[in-house]
């Protein structure tokens, strides 16, 4: 069976930025279907989590029990928003710089009014096979408390990577070889 997986960018997120197009391209090789959907977000309209699952719902037909989960940032919490509504379990969902409410997070208002940061954890839990939590120590979006908290919750431990910022482009991130090799320990099993 092929496994569809998906990657969600975060606040004035795109397709093309970060690690994802080489992701894509990665994990395509090894027969995946890879979607990275576009979300509209800052600076053109709030972020709205309506808005967001509005644009899923093209795309939510591919989420099986074989599907893996990706989501940066933003797109971390909006993932944790889809396990909780999901009614079967997915095979992965990872989680990289994702804010959960532990402050400092720089945009925590605007990321709070995305959706909140009280979480289902019990619902969640049970909605993934696999759970990957990646946090850097000096993210200067969102602070390394919220890896762990999201870790805990999961009840996983969490990969820290030192000196990887917000996993994006800015903090060198075009590739992220150890999100990859991962994803495809996972697809092995």
């Amino acid at each position: 069976m092929q496994t569809n997986v998906f990657i969600f960018h975060g606040t004035e997120g795109y397709p093309e930025e970060n690690w994802f197009p080489w992701l894509k391209q990665e994990l395509e090789q090894k027969d995946c279907k890879v979607f990275v959907p576009q979300f509209p977000s800052p600076p053109v309209v709030p972020a709205r989590i309506e808005f967001w699952f509005d644009v899923l719902k093209k795309h939510e037909k591919y989420i099986s029990e074989a599907s893996i989960l990706i989501g940066h940032s933003l797109g971390g919490i909006f993932t944790l928003r889809i396990l909780e509504k999901l009614n079967h379990p997915v095979k992965a969902a990872f989680f990289i710089g994702t804010p959960v409410g532990v402050r400092p997070i720089l945009n925590y208002d605007r990321d709070n009014s995305f959706s909140g940061f009280s979480f289902n954890w019990d619902s969640i839990e049970k909605k993934a096979a696999h759970f990957v939590v990646f946090q850097s120590d000096n993210d200067p979006y969102v602070s390394l408390g919220n890896g762990e908290e999201l870790a805990k919750h999961l009840n996983v431990a969490m990969n820290f990577v030192p000196n990887a910022g917000h996993f994006n482009k800015k903090a060198g991130y075009v590739t992220f070889e150890k999100l990859r090799d991962r994803v495809l320990e996972i697809l092995k099993n």
